[in-house]
């Protein structure tokens, strides 16, 4: 069975009086004129069913059933400032010939005219035009009730309203199939039809494989997925196919696409399967380019945890030698010390401590300890190079990197990166775009350059 355009819910709120105690005043405060017409009626019962079609009509744009029960909050406040009891409500469908007058007479006090089939064509021609930014029901049909209101129509039956938005529904999926098929090529239809087929070396179709998850943050699922995503960009579907119909309506179509197999895409007819197509390779493309970027963040992460860490490592191993060399120091700055106050050679004091060659030597050794132990860990990071290497020269090739204008020069970074590797080049020219480098990665940047094999591993 279809699934209903409503849910139980949006059908009781679509139409609903509103809850609150002030706004039911205002509702029931019936003017001048009002009340004249309603005492013009006969019958407790006459007068309160059309004060409450009245309320009705003007809050709602629609009438009340025959068997229909009024909100009780309102049949109460109607009752009360009429002066009548709520029991009456009851009799007042007792005579359906009274009911049809009151409609005509409200009718035209109110400037209403009913919901016929002429306006039903044109709700429903309306709401086509909304249907092909979404589909949803509940949007659809207060656009509907929204609609009817303003060319002061009567407001239908619930039943109604939901045919008029499924009729408009389909009118714009179908308007959406349309505008995605006239944009493809043979060979497009061609190169799609090939997603639902499994290949020679292969048990899974080409559309599973596009699907398959990322795995582990390692070069090697990243260059799988850089792949997938090249196997997309194979397909050469229309510049700019996905911004030809909303967004919402894109989405939706692949979510649908998702849960479905090859085997049933198969069967849809062409306008609604190469539609289906089109939407799930734009969603296949997005998201392999945010899962390219997040597992390269993930990899970098990784790269800069081990530097830290082995970074760490040094540091702890060095503790005894930094440690050894700074009593040394102080002792020797003691005995200058000393010598300065009783006016004594500074350089005999010295040696009293060490001879002259083993300061000498001490002095280059605190240099080149001094030099690696304040050195920041951003120098490991050319040892994991290899690693990135592997990957980072595709995954440069695939993606179509933009920037505002303040990332400009990182963006210019990147393009020269993506020709040195046009040029397998191997030196970064002296005139390449780094001012967006900080200060601390400034040595740091010129560190691994020389460290590594490939110098552009150092921006990648």
């Amino acid at each position: 069975s279809r699934q209903p355009l409503l849910t139980r819910t949006e059908r009781e709120n679509l139409l609903s009086l509103p809850t609150d105690e002030s706004e039911l005043i205002r509702l029931t405060t019936f003017s001048e004129q009002d009340t004249q017409l309603i005492n013009q009626h006969r019958g407790d019962a006459s007068r309160l069913g059309f004060a409450i079609q009245l309320c009705y009509l003007r809050y709602t744009g629609r009438v009340l059933e025959e068997g229909e029960s009024p909100y009780p909050a309102l049949l109460k406040e109607v009752a009360k400032h009429l002066k009548v009891s709520i029991c009456q409500w009851p009799k007042y469908f007792q005579r359906e010939t009274t009911r049809r007058e009151h409609l005509r007479e409200l009718y035209a006090y109110l400037g209403l005219q009913a919901f016929t089939a002429k306006a039903h064509k044109q709700v429903v021609r309306h709401l086509a035009e909304l249907a092909i930014q979404t589909d949803r029901g509940l949007v659809l049909a207060e656009e509907m009730v929204f609609w009817l209101r303003r060319h002061n129509t009567i407001v239908p039956i619930i039943s109604v309203i939901e045919r008029a938005c499924a009729e408009a529904r389909t009118q714009g999926t179908r308007r959406v199939y349309t505008t995605l098929n006239d944009a493809l090529l043979p060979l497009h239809r061609q190169a799609l039809d090939t997603l639902l087929e499994v290949p020679e070396d292969s048990n899974i179709t080409l559309l599973s494989w596009l699907r398959q998850p990322p795995g582990k943050s390692n070069a090697k699922h990243l260059l799988l997925h850089i792949n997938r995503l090249k196997a997309i960009e194979a397909l050469h579907l229309p510049e700019g196919i996905e911004r030809q119909v909303h967004q919402n309506r894109l989405v939706k179509l692949a979510r649908e696409g998702n849960q479905m197999v090859a085997k049933d895409l198969a069967k849809f007819e062409p306008a609604r399967r190469y539609a289906t197509l089109v939407c799930l390779v734009v969603e296949a493309r997005a998201t392999l380019i945010d899962e390219i970027i997040d597992q390269h963040d993930r990899i970098l992460g990784k790269v800069f945890s081990k530097a830290k860490r082995t970074h760490a490592e040094q540091l702890q191993k060095s503790g005894k030698a930094i440690h050894a060399k700074l009593r040394q120091y102080l002792e020797i700055g003691q005995a200058l010390v000393d010598a300065k106050k009783a006016g004594s050679d500074p350089f005999a004091a010295i040696e009293k401590i060490m001879p002259w060659e083993s300061f000498e030597a001490s002095v280059n050794e605190t240099n080149l300890l001094a030099k690696r132990e304040s050195f920041d860990f951003l120098h490991l990071v050319g040892k994991y190079h290899s690693q990135l290497r592997r990957y980072t020269p595709e995954m440069l090739t695939v993606l179509n990197l933009k920037a505002a204008p303040a990332a400009q020069d990182i963006l210019s970074a990147v393009e020269t990166l993506r020709q040195m590797n046009d040029r397998q080049a191997r030196k970064v020219l002296d005139d390449a775009p780094v001012s967006f480098i900080p200060k601390r990665w400034g040595s740091s940047f010129s560190m691994i350059v020389v460290l590594t094999d490939d110098s552009t591993s150092c921006a990648c």
